[in-house]
């Protein structure tokens, strides 16, 4: 399996408990896109935009449109949340992380010649690391088509952010996974991008104009950038409650516990 994927067997210990840095435990990483953060403290202070959500607990979780573990991990998540018995009181917000910003926009490269490209792979070894993570997703229920291409998701993360302003910005997520990840449509073009949004319940005429004319470029950044002030550099990465961090595609009763974990000392603290 390519470093940038990474996989289940770089599971290196179940939480653990930082000395140090924001957050106070986190879960190494077990199936992520990017550079794993490893065992070291993220950087110090927690950014306000994370701050601890009053209203219940809020779940932040950072992740790529083109990322094949942040596409499991979504359906993992979820089968845990929905497992949680406070599932109604938990407020999740997705965060945008771009796996390469450089690169520029248009039609993308076919994701078999990238990997080969990247990774030093022969086309067999690109073609097994996909079919790899393509049972992976199987075995969550997911379809997975390997005949995708690579593109610049700045522009797909400002739709999703729409989402979030709309009170659709999980279902708008979710249906950019499936048109990528299972149908292998690009969502890296303006046109596409305003089908599959309206698809997710967004008003077309919208979300053509938050495209064109830069609409939450801002916030997408700030996303990024507290992205980097917590020391993530691979997704998905989920912040739970501004004090426990997750890393990587979990399996669905890790997320679980953690989120008990993390309510039971969050009820604590204000009793």
């Amino acid at each position: 399996m390519p470093p940038g994927p990474g996989g289940e067997d770089h599971l290196r210990a179940n939480l653990a408990t930082l000395a140090d840095g924001p957050l106070a435990g986190k879960y190494l990483a077990s199936g992520q896109c990017g550079t794993p953060t490893g065992n070291r403290a993220a950087a110090a202070g927690i950014p306000a935009g994370i701050a601890r959500f009053t209203g219940g607990m809020r779940v932040d979780i950072w992740s790529d449109i083109v990322c094949p573990w942040c596409y499991i991990g979504k359906r993992r998540f979820e089968q845990g949340l929905g497992e949680f018995g406070h599932r109604d009181e938990i407020e999740v917000v997705y965060r945008a992380f771009e796996l390469d910003p450089s690169i520029p926009a248009g039609p993308g490269t076919p994701i078999l010649e990238l990997l080969s490209a990247k990774y030093g792979l022969s086309p067999e070894q690109a073609r097994d690391a996909e079919s790899a993570v393509a049972a992976k997703a199987a075995a969550d229920g997911l379809a997975f088509n390997s005949s995708r291409v690579m593109g610049n998701t700045f522009d797909a993360h400002r739709l999703v952010r729409l989402g979030r302003d709309r009170g659709i910005q999980g279902p708008v997520l979710q249906r950019l996974y499936e048109a990528y990840f299972a149908e292998g449509r690009p969502v890296f073009e303006p046109a596409e991008l305003v089908a599959l949004g309206e698809a997710a319940g967004l008003d077309g005429a919208q979300a053509r104009q938050v495209l064109a004319e830069g609409t939450y470029a801002e916030a997408v950044r700030a996303d990024e950038q507290q992205a980097s002030a917590l020391g993530i550099t691979g997704v998905p990465f989920a912040v739970l409650d501004g004090k426990y961090g997750v890393s990587g595609a979990q399996p669905a009763q890790t997320f679980t516990q953690v989120l008990d974990r993390a309510w039971t000392e969050r009820s604590a603290s204000v009793s």
